[in-house]
């Protein structure tokens, strides 16, 4: 029976579709939700594109985070949701929620951790700042999720260049190719039972 997952999303979705379309030419699992930040994002739009149930975070309605979390807890209990993705979620998550899906839930950060990571490194800011420090290499890197922001243990890396005369969006987007490409192989593999984790140490099985 395949895995039920549920993606978190807070931009246009693109590393979302990303599994989307994966999952599309081999079924390695079902995406039971996308799991949205704020109403009308474009991460929405994709979802009902692809008959995908969604639920979304209005800050506007006066509903606080905690009872958010609270109730996506309980809603994936009782669907039989195993696993969380965060492609580009931008929410801060309880320690309370995570600890309910401890090594359950995976997150795509746009760098190569533990570089450029941690509380305010996300989207463009990222990229500015490896440009803006002159590294050679940049990447993304899939992991697991843990009560310190980005710290959790590293499931897969994939580098790239970083060229002379880039821009944060020049640069951004080469990051993007290889999220598109590794976020969906670890679901695969993670809904397949092919990731180990013990400690830090994560080995990805045959």
């Amino acid at each position: 029976m395949l895995k039920k997952i549920a993606v978190f999303a807070s931009g246009g979705g693109t590393d979302f579709q990303s599994i989307v379309d994966a999952n599309a030419k081999e079924r390695f699992c079902e995406i039971a939700y996308l799991v949205a930040s704020k109403p009308n994002i474009g991460a929405i739009d994709r979802a009902k594109n692809a008959g995908i149930k969604t639920v979304a975070y209005d800050k506007s309605k006066g509903e606080g985070i905690a009872k958010f979390y609270a109730e996506l807890t309980e809603l994936f209990r009782r669907e039989g949701v195993e696993y969380l993705v965060l492609a580009g979620w931008l929410l801060i998550i309880p320690a309370e929620f995570i600890a309910c899906f401890e090594d359950k839930i995976v997150n795509i950060h746009p760098a190569l951790i533990p570089s450029f990571c941690g509380k305010g490194f996300y989207g463009l800011k990222v990229h500015e700042a490896v440009i803006e420090y002159g590294v050679k290499l940049s990447g993304a890197t899939v992991h697991f999720v843990s009560a310190e922001v980005d710290g959790g243990a590293i499931i897969m890396q994939r580098a790239v260049p970083v060229l002379e005369g880039d821009t944060p969006e020049t640069l951004q987007a080469r990051v993007l190719e290889q999220e598109h490409e590794i976020l969906p192989l670890c679901v695969k593999l993670l809904c397949e039972g092919k990731i180990k984790k013990e400690g830090r140490k994560v080995t990805l099985l045959p």
